[in-house]
């Protein structure tokens, strides 16, 4: 479907630049249907809610369903850039297809943002300088979840995770940080919603806690056969598998578990408060972090569209590179392979009146930067 912003609010980035340089085409690619949908469907809520809020009518947002198959992504992209003529593409949830298509879209010149998948592969050796990660290099939360697992003394945990890009750097992450012993290390499939195996496996480990990385519905099926399980061992993981959109399925299964974000609704902070209330107003739900990264990512596009053409790839570069935008994270910046220097914090896993949400216990990794940025040659 196509969306084009209308005028319908003025927001401060606009008054504060003036006029915006001139117009910019976005291919937004996402996963809209299927598994794993809602955070596709946050990440376009996020992304539309910032273009809303600045009042310019000069961007104009092509937003796709990639399905969550790297096939179509790569045709949608391909037609976006070949027939819709974008000037900038963004949107992608998963790892697996972004290789497939970031990798081609900037050879071929154009900007890509990313509000999600940050794979290994593109931040160090196989970086460009024109794609931004607006989230996260993949392995950020799972070090973090690693450098908490320390600080609580766990000293033998279980980790598991997809068999994808995504899943390899979740566990690579953890083990980066983390220092105590692996009592077993697993790779499931993706999409896989049946984890018996795995289970008894963790139950038969020895293990005294347990790392997963499982995003989407397959945190839900885990979280839920693990609670009914027994094993009561405790778990620490990134935010993808307890954030918002994902807490009210897993319900009290979830309550008291540690995760791992770069955001939360109660980051203290005026950016923060204002996007949290204005999605709830524009949405009806609360904001995810996916929600958070979407709006970013706009925010991140409009700054640099206040302060050069895109057309003029080397003035436009500076302009997302300087990352002169409010973010609700707080303070933002990228490093040299264009991948966010960021706080990551600990979270808990609460209930509020009948909502079951996340509040920040501590900080994980402060002024965190990848491992990767110095592979990283433009």
């Amino acid at each position: 479907m196509k969306l084009k912003s209308m005028a319908l609010a003025a927001s401060l980035l606009a008054l504060a630049s003036g006029a915006f340089a001139g117009p910019v085409k976005v291919g937004m690619i996402t996963t809209t249907s299927g598994g794993g949908a809602g955070l596709g469907i946050d990440v376009r809520d996020g992304f539309m809610l910032a273009v809303k809020q600045s009042g310019n009518t000069d961007i104009e947002v092509i937003i796709e369903d990639d399905q969550r198959k790297p096939d179509i992504a790569v045709q949608l992209a391909d037609k976006m850039i070949q027939s819709d003529k974008v000037d900038v593409l963004t949107g992608i949830i998963w790892s697996n297809l972004a290789m497939a298509v970031v990798p081609g879209a900037v050879a071929q010149g154009k900007f890509y943002l990313s509000p999600n998948a940050g794979p290994s592969a593109l931040a160090g050796a196989g970086c460009d300088k024109n794609y931004f990660n607006v989230a996260w290099q993949n392995d950020n939360l799972h070090e973090a979840a690693g450098a908490y697992a320390n600080s609580v003394g766990y000293a033998n945990s279980f980790i598991l995770a997809p068999n994808y890009p995504a899943g390899k750097d979740a566990l690579t992450g953890y083990k980066r940080f983390y220092k105590g012993a692996v009592a077993g290390e697993l790779y499931t499939e993706l999409g896989q919603t049946d984890y018996a195996a795995e289970i008894a496996q963790i139950r038969a480990s020895g293990a005294d806690s347990v790392f997963f990385f499982l995003p989407g519905g397959m945190g839900i099926s885990f979280l839920k056969q693990y609670a009914d399980s027994g094993v009561g061992l405790p778990v620490v993981g990134p935010a993808f598998s307890f954030d918002q959109g994902i807490l009210q399925a897993v319900g009290a299964a979830a309550l008291g578990v540690v995760n791992t974000s770069q955001w939360n609704k109660d980051i203290d902070n005026a950016a923060n408060k204002a996007f949290v209330e204005s999605f709830q107003a524009e949405y009806g739900r609360l904001p995810s972090l996916y929600a958070s990264q979407g709006f970013d990512t706009a925010n991140l596009l409009l700054s640099a569209m206040a302060k050069a053409e895109v057309t003029d790839a080397d003035a436009f570069r500076a302009a997302l590179e300087a990352a002169d935008f409010t973010s609700v994270r707080g303070d933002f910046k990228f490093n040299t392979n264009h991948h966010p220097i960021q706080d990551i914090y600990a979270r808990e896993v609460i209930q509020e009146g009948d909502i079951f949400t996340n509040k920040i216990i501590g900080v994980a990794l402060e002024d965190h930067a990848d491992a990767y940025a110095a592979d990283c040659k433009m």
